[in-house]
């Protein structure tokens, strides 16, 4: 392990436990400069994401923060599209996939910087 190992896994945990893509992160980090393709990755992620989520779980809901009856109406059809998302991997080669990826990236990016601010607070 190095210090961009190191580097990289606070920011990902920082930015997932914030909600802002912690996994996109770790993701971009493993691809780019670690050099383990695409599919590794993800499931690298997925793993580093159990521990991370239940952490900022415990002070989310600590902190009332969670809306449970939303997490109630939203998390089944998250785990049947992760069950497809897992079966579409299945079929994608890594170059493919890295462009789905960086287009989705990409995408949001945009959408964020021109994004207006419907709330002042």
């Amino acid at each position: 392990m190095n210090l961009l190992d190191v580097f990289f896994g606070i920011i990902s945990g920082i930015t997932a436990s914030m909600g802002l893509g912690g996994g996109a992160v770790l993701i971009m980090y493993l691809t780019a400069f670690a050099g383990i393709e695409q599919q590794k990755s993800q499931g690298i992620n997925l793993i580093f994401f159990i521990p991370v989520a239940l952490v900022s779980i415990c002070f989310y809901a600590y902190n009332k923060l969670i809306n449970w009856k939303i997490i109630a109406q939203t998390a089944p059809t998250g785990l049947l599209g992760a069950v497809f998302g897992y079966f579409l991997l299945k079929h994608l080669n890594t170059f493919i996939l890295s462009k789905i990826f960086g287009s989705l990236i990409l995408v949001l990016g945009i959408y964020l910087v021109f994004k207006k601010n419907a709330s002042k607070e």
